[in-house]
């Protein structure tokens, strides 16, 4: 049986602060027709510019995945985007008053709970999708990345990381069916050493940043001194080193989270081809730039 495009059934709106720019912005879905796909609309900006979910759209990779088009820029688009492959979701208009995607709980679930309380419709059009047909590869070997795709009759995905840390040691998070997505990948949240939340303070970055949309790891001794002063950054009264390595803003979801995420922006930035997969995917330390990348490489590979 043919499986159909779906879109959702109403608008739904969903507000939060950038992780970035600390902005507070409203996001809302909105049903589209058969082969629309998803776009992005700055309805903040004259004449409303519209950017595309597409690969050719990318301008940057750095702290995550942004598109740019007619002077219009959305960030951090790799959550939301795959809340919507995570349902099935080919067509949808997506307005936004700010140039930045809330950073919500730094996991894929808030704009998942969103899309389900729209709801979703099938239309009168046969999905299309991205069939791999021969084995790619990408590979940066002096960053131990690997990302490689094979036929398959589903869309897998196998994640390894191993950022060579005491504290983050090799984790493998694997998705076998797209119906998982919810339960298993969907809930986990964005992670970050130290070293990096330093440097991402010291250049006013962050600023939607509460200790409570991250995991932090801890991957150095720090002193009560440092503590309080993060404590002071994100308006706690206090903050600690758990066992595990972690700080106690949080409590893990699962053992393996920061693999599982990973996983999440693997799936996110691959919506970027702009239709739905059928093939395998093996990732070792994938990241925003090589996912990007890899997407492109499958596009010319495959002229999609």
């Amino acid at each position: 049986m043919t499986e159909k495009q779906k879109t959702i059934n109403q608008s739904v709106s969903i507000e939060g602060n950038g992780l970035h720019t600390g902005k507070t912005g409203t996001l809302t879905f909105h049903p589209a027709q058969a082969d629309h796909g998803i776009k992005f609309r700055r309805v903040d900006l004259v004449n409303a510019p519209v950017v595309p979910a597409d690969i050719d759209y990318v301008v940057s990779t750095a702290r995550g995945t942004t598109l740019g088009h007619d002077g219009a820029f959305i960030y951090t688009i790799e959550h939301v985007l795959s809340a919507l492959t995570g349902l099935g979701i080919d067509n949808v208009l997506i307005d936004l008053d700010v140039e930045e995607i809330p950073i919500m709980d730094g996991s894929a679930r808030p704009f998942l709970e969103a899309l389900k309380k729209a709801g979703t419709v099938e239309l009168d059009a046969d999905k299309q999708f991205v069939v791999i047909t021969q084995t790619i590869i990408h590979e940066v070997p002096s960053k131990k990345i690997k990302i490689m795709i094979e036929p398959a009759e589903e869309y897998t995905v196998d994640v390894v990381i191993d950022y060579e840390t005491q504290v983050l040691g090799e984790q493998r998070a694997s998705l076998h069916h797209i119906g998982e997505f919810e339960r298993e990948i969907a809930p986990c949240r964005t992670f970050v050493f130290l070293h990096e939340l330093e440097f991402l303070l010291q250049n006013n970055l962050i600023k939607g940043g509460d200790l409570s949309n991250a995991i932090v790891f801890i991957n150095r001794q720090v002193s009560q001194e440092e503590l309080d002063r993060l404590a002071g950054v994100f308006n706690k009264p206090t903050v600690k080193v758990k066992d595990n390595g972690i700080l106690n803003n949080l409590n893990l979801h699962f053992d393996n989270e920061p693999a599982r995420h990973k996983l999440l922006d693997v799936i996110g930035d691959l919506t970027l081809l702009g239709k739905p997969i059928k093939g395998k995917i093996t990732a070792c330390r994938p990241g925003h730039q090589t996912n990007t990348e890899f997407t492109k490489i499958i596009r010319n590979t495959l002229k999609v």
